[in-house]
């Protein structure tokens, strides 16, 4: 199924979040952090401005962001879950 966001929105799937501690416990699903790092996997057309122009996005597929923590809505998309959000949620974008 493909995702198409509109405006200023962006699709991001989040990594997962690690199974064990760097003492080696394993964590059980509920007592894991969420990660707040994802890879871009579409991104809309621009912001709409007030005088009608559509300003480009700055962060584009494939892209790998930070973002915050309670940064969009998360979507099962087929399998998977997916963030929905705004732009303007992403902190940075990880260069590698």
């Amino acid at each position: 199924m493909n995702l198409k966001p509109l405006g200023d929105r962006i699709v991001v799937q989040r990594q997962e979040a690690g199974e064990k501690t760097k003492g080696g416990i394993i964590l059980p699903d509920t007592a894991k952090e969420k990660p707040q790092i994802g890879k871009v996997l579409a991104v809309g057309d621009g912001k709409i401005l007030k005088d009608g122009r559509v300003q480009p996005l700055q962060v584009k597929k494939g892209d790998t962001v930070l973002f915050s923590s309670y940064a969009g809505d998360e979507f099962k998309l087929g399998n998977e879950k997916v963030l929905l959000m705004r732009e303007e949620d992403v902190l940075a974008v990880v260069e590698e």
